[in-house]
């Protein structure tokens, strides 16, 4: 008796085209038969997974089969599936090149594309900022000139494989089943250079070393790409070339940081300064700019310069920088500096302007008294 289709692909049967489709990738991968040679229980799942995708990707076949089963679609004239080719003919985009390529890959002995290539470049904080023009020295491999990329000597041609007679796939038998994988002598191609040329070994390539000007827009960071359309590798036997994509590295700034189009920089003040207010000079990355420190401004204190931050990459706008304030408590005091100190300590106590302070340590005090107090 056999079993229902809908139970092989482990299916409901209101299951749309694409779940079945789905399904049946994953059984046909588990029992193919390159994954289980000589494995005849795979052998006999995999054609009965076949089997069952047929009827059910076929919305005619499906309907004679849940009206009237098994039975029915014998009546209808259907016998199943016959040998290996049969059984995926037009079902090769399932596995595109997964074992082999299978019966739909195409020929590749046209025109092919150069590949596309990588060149990863570091460029320095400010140049990321303001853009830059910049001339670079690519390593490649290009179309072979004597050969016109066919990779043959002059005067000769390709020829058709004798292994696969052109077709790019060789078909071996597996028990009943015939699988089919990409010819082993010409990769695929269909054709086989017999007579090389000289500068390229037959590859239709040659290793060339080429200068390609990079124009780098302002504002780009770290992770951004470029793609030079043309500049990759050469094509083959008449074929484009490829393209070159061009990743960016940022170095780091010792005094900028960046977060987008936001610059952000720490500047040291004297305690002076910042108790007094003060006026300062402050570096951008678009020169000096002059800031306004107000009276008893605190470490840590942050200040907005509008529009002196990073340009944007769609144009039209910058934007801020943020910069911290850094006070710096003095160091190495010779005696009469300390004794002014020392003075203005006093006169801090006189004005009540260490009351805060007292404060501070009074509740943080009573807190942990407190706490004690309610363990014990």
């Amino acid at each position: 008796m056999q079993r229902d289709y809908y139970e092989i692909l482990s299916v409901g049967r209101s299951a749309d085209g694409a779940e079945i489709k789905k399904c049946y990738r994953k059984l046909a991968m588990k029992y193919h038969p390159d994954r289980n040679p000589d494995d005849k229980e795979a052998e006999a799942a995999f054609k009965e997974c076949a089997e069952a995708y047929e009827v059910l990707s076929d919305e005619k076949k499906r309907q004679v089969y849940d009206t009237y089963g098994h039975e029915g679609l014998k009546n209808s004239g259907y016998q199943g599936p016959g040998n290996f080719e049969d059984m995926f003919s037009g079902l090769g985009d399932l596995f595109g090149d997964l074992f082999g390529g299978g019966r739909t890959r195409s020929r590749r002995g046209g025109p092919q594309p150069g590949n596309d290539l990588r060149y990863d470049i570091e460029i320095t904080f400010m140049e990321a900022v303001h853009g830059l023009s910049k001339e670079v020295e690519i390593n490649r491999r290009d179309t072979c000139w004597t050969c016109e990329g066919t990779g043959c000597r002059p005067g000769y041609k390709r020829e058709t494989c004798p292994s696969c007679h052109g077709r790019g796939q060789v078909i071996r038998s597996q028990g009943f089943f015939q699988v089919s994988s990409t010819c082993p002598q010409c990769h695929g191609e269909g054709e086989i250079v017999t007579n090389p040329c000289n500068d390229c070994a037959g590859s239709g390539l040659v290793e060339k070393s080429k200068k390609v000007s990079l124009k780098i827009p302002a504002g780009v960071d770290t992770g951004a790409q470029m793609r030079l359309r043309g500049e990759g590798e050469g094509g083959r036997r008449g074929g484009p070339s490829g393209d070159l994509y061009v990743v960016i590295h940022v170095q780091e700034h010792e005094f900028f940081k960046r977060d987008g189009e936001t610059v952000f920089c720490q500047f040291p003040v004297s305690m002076v300064q910042a108790a007094l207010g003060c006026k300062i000079d402050v570096p951008t990355i678009h020169g000096k700019k002059s800031l306004n420190i107000p009276v008893g401004s605190q470490s840590g204190a942050r200040f907005t310069l509008k529009k002196q931050g990073v340009p944007s990459l769609r144009g039209g706008h910058r934007g801020h920088m943020i910069v911290q304030l850094q006070v710096k408590t003095p160091t190495n005091l010779c005696e009469e500096q300390k004794k002014v100190l020392e003075n203005f300590d006093e006169l801090c106590q006189k004005h009540g302007q260490h009351k805060e302070q007292e404060g501070f340590f009074a509740r943080l005090y009573h807190e942990v008294v407190g706490k004690k107090d309610k363990e014990n």
